[in-house]
């Protein structure tokens, strides 16, 4: 919820305009901590008209392009955040600010939007995979290709033994198979 409803925004400008009271005395009678708010609305009262009294019901997304513009014009004029605001038909000062200070640190990349969202679940366990895999060295990379190549050849080995003579090696799988049937019977 909006910190001053736009109707008490709307009570306090015109009351300032009618001329009877500065803005200090103002905040004062309202008991507002600071009058920089109250500058701000007549502000953008006077520039906007109540347009600029409102407040937004949605966060609005700008082009990088506009940015940019806006950016380019307090860089070639020597405009403040305000007058920018004003120029480019904005009700936050602040939001200029920001916009120059991501491009100041990270260039054109900074203005373009971000992702809001929060990233899924599964990822998570993907990452600590990742990490783990990595804290393998060469070596450990090396000798767990080894094992995987000695495995592939006694395979290859029996297949080939078992391509050549298939009944002597299911034979064994039957007396091998028996005994173990016995020993699990008299557990």
């Amino acid at each position: 919820m909006a910190k001053y409803s736009e109707e008490f925004k709307i009570k306090l400008v015109t009351e300032y305009l009618d001329g009877n009271i500065g803005y200090k005395l103002l905040a004062k009678k309202y008991n507002m901590p600071s009058a920089t708010p109250l500058q701000n609305w007549v502000r953008a009262y006077k520039t906007q008209g109540m347009e600029g009294l409102k407040r937004r019901k949605r966060k609005e997304v700008y082009p990088v392009q506009f940015k940019l513009n806006t950016i380019q014009f307090m860089l070639d004029t020597g405009a403040s955040y305000q007058e920018t605001t004003e120029q480019f038909g904005l009700n936050n000062p602040s939001l200029i600010y920001r916009w120059m200070k991501d491009f100041n640190s990270q260039g054109i990349e900074g203005l373009k939007p971000k992702s809001k969202e929060r990233p899924s679940m599964t990822k998570k366990p993907n990452k600590q995979k990742k990490k783990e895999e990595n804290k393998f060295t060469r070596e450990a990379e090396l000798e767990r290709e080894n094992e995987l190549l000695r495995l592939e050849i006694a395979y290859l080995k029996k297949l080939r033994a078992f391509r050549e003579n298939p009944n002597v090696l299911l034979e064994k799988r039957k007396r091998n198979g028996h005994s173990n049937l016995k020993k699990k019977g008299s557990d």
